[in-house]
């Protein structure tokens, strides 16, 4: 447990920020919400305004804080990459000269010697860019989060639901490592002000390495209580796949091509040394799947 420190946590209304300001609250920390709307945020902690886009709004919000956690993305941008690395520039730049003493950012899983996607390239760019003014950045590299409101879980959630059977291109035998939202906040709250994770970067994932083929199946066995057929066919295009998911999910087409370019990608965790500082034991797959239904149910 770390001393109670003044924590930033930008996109505190998105998927992660907000379960991740009340664990900071519950910690004892003094926690800065930032958002675009402030007047209209009803959470835990002091809604302040401010905008990675635009680095004059970020002074007021950093002042004076010891440790910045950065949860932004442009997926549903189709030129995600050029804006995610002008708002990262920006913000370490903020950061330092408002003396912030840790960024702590969750970026993607998968191995720097593999051909990324675009999705992943700009998540090792963010990486990059966070730390090139020297403030000590804290990196959690994540595989899918399982949890309620996240786009690959909707993803998920939707395809076993919508749909009788599902004909899916060669990609789904790709491995990856579920991780379950009540870990990935574990890990990020237990990090935050922690000195001997300064300057690093860390692997984190649930305990099981999994196809997505699996992935699907088990998830429509907890949700449904039966297995989706399913057909595999050799070719069907990060295009078409993502036109296909627009049309039986509420996932755009953008934001699901960004996605789908990565599942080529074998995400899975390498390293186990986060242990070692944070103590978790993630929980399987199958019971973060029934958690994020049970979220999806009350919520």
């Amino acid at each position: 447990m770390t001393e109670p420190l003044t924590v930033l946590v930008t996109g505190a209304t998105g998927f992660i920020g907000r379960r991740l300001v009340p664990e900071l609250v519950e910690r004892g920390h003094k926690v800065r919400a930032m958002t675009r709307n402030p007047d209209s945020y009803d959470g835990p902690g002091e809604a302040v305004g401010g905008d990675v886009f635009d680095r004059s709004s970020l002074t007021d919000p950093l002042a004076g804080a010891d440790v910045a956690v950065y949860l932004v993305h442009s997926l549903d941008d189709r030129d995600f990459e050029r804006k995610d690395a002008e708002a990262a520039r920006a913000f370490a730049r903020a950061a330092e000269a408002c003396g912030v003493k840790q960024i702590v950012y969750l970026g993607g899983l998968g191995s720097d010697e593999d051909k990324l996607s675009p999705h992943l390239r700009s998540r090792r760019e963010v990486e990059r860019l966070l730390a090139e003014t020297g403030v000590p950045v804290t990196v959690l590299r994540a595989a899918i989060v399982v949890g309620a409101g996240g786009i690959s879980w909707e993803l998920t959630r939707q395809l076993v639901k919508n749909l009788p059977a599902m004909v899916v291109p060669k990609w789904v035998n790709t491995r990856t490592q579920p991780i379950a939202l009540d870990d990935v906040i574990g890990y990020l709250a237990g990090v935050v002000g922690l000195q001997t994770a300064f300057g690093r970067t860390f692997e984190i994932g649930g305990p099981e390495e999994l196809t997505y083929l699996e992935m699907l199946q088990v998830a429509a066995e907890v949700s449904a209580g039966h297995r989706v057929p399913i057909v595999k066919v050799p070719v069907l295009t990060p295009k078409l796949s993502s036109y296909w998911l627009a049309l039986v999910t509420d996932v755009d087409a953008t934001t699901g091509r960004n996605l789908i370019d990565s599942m080529g990608t074998e995400v899975v965790v390498t390293d186990h040394s986060i242990r070692d500082l944070v103590p978790i034991e993630p929980v399987p797959y199958a019971e973060a799947v029934r958690r994020a239904l049970e979220d999806d149910r009350q919520g």
